[in-house]
């Protein structure tokens, strides 16, 4: 099965992939990680899209699309995968149909995990990630329980970068839930809940 995730920062879409990937064995291809990769291995990609990912900006679709086509014509993508932070407009979301049929594959679900504004800056505000391995959790957490790496706030989870991002988020992703809508392959979850009571409203929806 291959699906594509939707929903504001914050909305928990990272936690549900982890979760479907465990269960499933999905292949989690989440372009926040794939920037994240290329900008501390100093790539030209990476030094581009630094600018624009510490100001809370959208990276720009050319520079994401070369990424993700890259990491969908591994070996390991072949199975099925989750797209994670990919498409964020419509015209990405017109480039990976066009993308997907070249490589004779089909999209088989657009899930949207649905958060009010107040609680996704509430989750990103207090969120902290590893500068090891990537790994988040909350506040309270100094150390990464996975690797033993240090826990920091990254910039784009501070409050005034968490508005922009959310405004963004309105302008130019929102209209993607209507696209896939229109496709007929939207699947929308109340994600204001615990990470469990949403997983298995995820897994009724997309019929695992």
């Amino acid at each position: 099965m291959n699906i594509v995730l939707l929903g504001a920062p914050g909305a928990g879409k990272g936690t549900q992939a982890q979760k479907l990937v465990e269960e499933f064995g999905f292949v989690h291809i989440s372009t926040g990680d794939l920037l994240r990769k290329a900008v501390k291995a100093g790539t030209r990609l990476g030094r581009q899209a630094k600018s624009y990912m510490d100001s809370g900006k959208l990276v720009p679709d050319e520079l994401v699309i070369g990424l993700v086509k890259e990491r969908l014509s591994e070996p390991d993508a072949k199975v099925g995968w989750i797209l994670d932070g990919f498409p964020r407009n419509t015209p990405q979301a017109v480039t990976l149909d066009s993308e997907l049929k070249s490589f004779e594959v089909t999209l088989d679900a657009a899930l949207l995990v649905d958060v009010e504004e107040d609680v996704i800056l509430n989750r990103l505000s207090s969120r902290r990630t590893c500068r090891s391995c990537g790994y988040t959790a909350t506040a309270d957490v100094s150390v990464c329980p996975r690797c033993g790496g240090q826990m920091y706030q990254r910039d784009d989870d501070k409050p005034s970068t968490i508005k922009e991002r959310l405004r963004t988020y309105q302008i130019q992703t929102a209209p993607l839930i209507e696209y896939y809508r229109g496709h007929g392959i939207l699947k929308k979850v109340n994600g204001a809940r615990s990470a469990e009571a949403v997983y298995s409203d995820v897994k009724e929806l997309l019929g695992l």
